[in-house]
C-alpha cells in the first residue's frame, strides 16, 4: 500500500544506554503526516518530557512544514503528544523521576495501515570512557567483516 518510513535517530545509541524501548503513537495534525510520509523529519535533537497532567510529550522534534499547505500549516518545532497506555506511563513516570533516567526517541515510522509511530527509550547518560568504548567494538567489528569478506 504505502512505503514504510523508517527516520532514525542515531545520536541516540552513541550518547545513551538504552534499558527499555517502548512504542508510541502520535497525535498529528493534517499538513504534519504528509510532511512525514515525505520523509521530511529529524527526531536527532529531541526528548521526551511528562506534563502536569501526566501526559508525555515529544519537544523540539523537527517536522519540515509542508510545502503545499496553505495558511494551516503547522509549527516546525512544536510539542506533539504521545500516546501511550496508563500502565505504561506511569512506570516510565516513576523510572524518570526516581532512578534520573531520560526517555529519547530511537524511531520514527509509518506502520502498514499508514499511522506515524515513534519508537522510545527509557535511557541512561553514557560516560565518555563508555562512548570511546563503543567506538573501538564498532572499528573491531568492521575489521573482522572486512576479513571475512576477503576470504
Amino acid at each position: 500500500m504505502l512505503k514504510t518510513i523508517n527516520i532514525l535517530n542515531k545520536r541516540a545509541r552513541f550518547d545513551f544506554e538504552i534499558i527499555e524501548k517502548y512504542t508510541a503513537g502520535i497525535v498529528l495534525t493534517g499538513t504534519e503526516i504528509k510532511s512525514i510520509r515525505l520523509g521530511k523529519a529529524n527526531i536527532t535533537e529531541s526528548f521526551c518530557e511528562f506534563s502536569d497532567g501526566n501526559e508525555l510529550f515529544a519537544i523540539n522534534m523537527y517536522i519540515e512544514e509542508y510545502a503545499f499547505g496553505n495558511q494551516f500549516n503547522h509549527k516546525a518545532r512544536n510539542e506533539r503528544k504521545l500516546l501511550l497506555n496508563k500502565r505504561e506511563l506511569k512506570t516510565l513516570a516513576k523510572n524518570v523521576q526516581a532512578k534520573g533516567l531520560t526517555i529519547v526517541p530511537l524511531k520514527l515510522f509509518t506502520n502498514e495501515k499508514g499511522m506515524a509511530k515513534l519508537d522510545i527509550g527509557l535511557a541512561r547518560g553514557k560516560k565518555t570512557y563508555d562512548k570511546r568504548e563503543s567506538l573501538k567494538e564498532q572499528d573491531t567489528k568492521r575489521d573482522l567483516d572486512r576479513i571475512k569478506k576477503s576470504f
